[in-house]
């Protein structure tokens, strides 16, 4: 049996249709991104902004102003010589940030995941710095995806891990 549309058919998957792209379009997203718009996704990209700004200063001070106390990045190694805990970031940090001459960094935020006082952005970035090195001033680079956490402390987004 062969059966053709009818108008009022055709009108009601033309109108799911719609309907469906309506519900999409109303989704707002933070400019520039594909990062949906709640408080708690631009509350997390603001927290990386500050932290681009204030590596970009070399600010350890500002850095650590953003991150929480119960900060813990394990590198992605099972080897544990590698980890680092915020008493070990205080320090590293400062000392990091001397040995710098000049620091560019830019980072894109790709993906916010917020499930309830816990969130992992994943993130892009670009950097470019001038070290100082036992043989002189070196100019270097990276760029990487890796994934920033955040907790939230007091009302505030901290990065838990990450940098």
């Amino acid at each position: 049996m062969n059966r053709r549309p009818t108008a009022s058919s055709a009108a009601a998957v033309v109108l799911a249709a719609l309907t469906a792209l309506a519900g999409c379009a109303s989704a707002k997203h933070i400019p520039g991104t594909e990062i949906r718009d709640t408080p708690d996704s631009r509350a997390i990209v603001g927290v990386i902004d500050a932290y681009r700004q204030a590596a970009e200063r070399r600010d350890a001070a500002g850095v650590l102003s953003l991150v929480s106390e119960s900060y813990f990045d394990d590198a992605g190694t099972a080897d544990p010589s590698d980890d680092i805990d915020y008493v070990q970031l205080k320090q590293l940090l400062p000392a990091h940030f001397r040995k710098l001459s000049a620091v560019k960094l830019g980072i894109g935020v790709r993906e916010v995941e917020v499930k309830g006082d816990r969130a992992v952005a994943t993130v892009f970035y670009d950097g470019h710095y001038r070290v100082s090195t036992a043989t002189g001033e070196a100019q270097k680079s990276t760029s990487d995806v890796s994934q920033m956490r955040f907790v939230r402390e007091g009302g505030q987004w901290k990065i838990q891990s990450g940098l």
